[in-house]
């Protein structure tokens, strides 16, 4: 594998003392990934410009003026951020007869200026609208933590989950409207961060819900995501400061999160939570009732996520282009239309309110502490064919997850072992609405105790 499936931090060292050229790393991750076997990762590459990429970083290390720890360390960009001269598809191909974007969006831009080399664009659920991550259009990216039958790789971000548990980059960047980062990150066993919804800058990026979309990336350590945040906001060099588990509260929720749980989750959640607590953690379970009436509004009213999407793609879902969508991304877009604009102000006020009700809920500086999934990856198979069990997976699968997006929570997915198969369990930490660097802060303290 050479230098595939290090991290950021590992590669940085090589490049940044001259061990590893830039240009080279470019050339062996694109040989990779157009070798692989697995060619449903991603959409596109970008081999032109990741190598004048490179040749610029090259120059700039040589030359001992390194933009930073992140340059030369090649990126994956989700099919839904512009980037010059490509047509943004959002995993669809109804788009793909419009016009090639004529800039990058923000976050490509600002990456780029941190030295960051882009490499193509990963596959995804057709306009980030499932958990699952089949896509029948440019075929289903396989977990590669599988050792029986192919298995999904979580959605929306599929191919950003795929493309790092593989080896094939370092970090791939993905969304989150619920749970598109912290999904495919415990379905395939690495680490997912997703912001605070508008810490990073969202032009030039395709929605799907634009009250609940946030970014983050998928790699493989928390500190690679430390550093990768710190560049999204332009930054030269985090703030966060690396906590410690002694005396660090964590909270339990009782309520939703363990309903249906497979037992090998649940078995490996509790072992984590053993190891925490000897590490010095203060453990503590709560039950939280707005969880549960959540889904009884979503149950009566609809869902934010739903209204949104629906009013975006209105008129293609009643148009031509329904025909040549993915059928369950448009039945469950054209629910949408039944939410009227007095229930999705409900549910706007509802959710300030329990915003409001989850802060007073626990005490500044405690983590939430839970299973990220209720079970491991299912098979593809048994979602290929059949649409009930295909639409109860994804419920059950974006359930946990979209919590925190719904209350505006920051979340980082660290594996915490195996579950049924011998597949990947994710513990998910959460962190009230922008307390991004105590809860970075907290993950970093808490990650190797997490992994066991």
């Amino acid at each position: 594998m050479g230098h595939l499936g290090k991290s950021v931090a590992q590669l940085s060292a090589l490049l940044q003392t001259g061990a590893l050229d830039p240009r080279k790393l470019a050339e062996e991750t694109l040989d990779a990934i157009r070798t692989h076997p697995d060619q449903s990762i991603f959409t596109v590459l970008t081999p032109e410009r990741a190598l004048a990429e490179a040749d610029q970083s090259a120059k700039r290390l040589a030359e001992g003026r390194s933009l930073g720890i992140l340059d030369g360390i090649p990126i994956a960009w989700k099919d839904l951020f512009d980037m010059e001269g490509l047509t943004t598809t959002a995993g669809s191909t109804v788009l793909a007869k419009n016009s090639p974007a004529t800039r990058d969006a923000a976050i490509v831009t600002t990456l780029k200026r941190a030295g960051m080399i882009a490499v193509g664009r990963t596959n995804m659920s057709e306009f980030a609208f499932s958990g699952i991550g089949i896509n029948p259009h440019y075929g289903t990216p396989k977990n590669p933590a599988s050792t029986d039958v192919p298995r999904i790789p979580g959605g929306s971000s599929s191919g950003a989950g795929v493309s790092v548990a593989a080896g094939l980059v370092p970090v791939a960047m993905g969304t989150d409207t619920g749970g598109s980062i912290r999904i495919p990150a415990a379905f395939n066993g690495i680490v997912g961060y997703k912001g605070s919804r508008g810490r990073y800058a969202m032009d030039g990026v395709f929605p799907l819900a634009t009250s609940l979309d946030a970014l983050g990336p998928l790699c493989r350590t928390v500190q690679d995501a430390v550093w990768i945040d710190a560049a999204m906001r332009g930054r030269t060099s985090s703030e966060v400061v690396r906590g410690t588990l002694e005396g660090q509260s964590l909270v339990v929720p009782e309520t939703v999160v363990f309903d249906g749980i497979e037992d090998g989750v649940a078995i490996a959640f509790e072992a984590t939570l053993e190891r925490l607590s000897r590490a010095g953690a203060r453990i503590r379970r709560q039950a939280f009732p707005i969880f549960a009436q959540l889904f009884e509004m979503i149950a009566e009213r609809g869902a934010l996520v739903t209204a949104e999407a629906y009013a975006l793609h209105r008129e293609r879902l009643h148009g031509e282009d329904a025909a040549g969508m993915d059928q369950r991304v448009v039945s469950r877009s054209l629910t949408g239309q039944k939410i009227t604009a007095p229930d999705y102000i409900h549910i706007l006020q509802v959710r300030q309110r329990m915003i409001t009700e989850m802060a007073r809920s626990i005490t500044p500086g405690e983590i939430l502490l839970s299973p990220t999934l209720p079970h491991v990856a299912p098979t593809i198979e048994s979602l290929l064919t059949d649409d009930a069990a295909f639409f109860a997976a994804n419920g059950k699968t974006l359930r946990n997850t979209q919590i925190g997006n719904f209350l505006d929570w920051c979340g980082v997915s660290i594996p915490c072992g195996t579950g049924d198969a011998g597949m990947p369990v994710g513990c998910l930490l959460s962190g009230l609405p922008d307390t991004d660097e105590h809860l970075l802060s907290v993950a970093l303290a808490a990650e190797e105790t997490v992994r066991g």
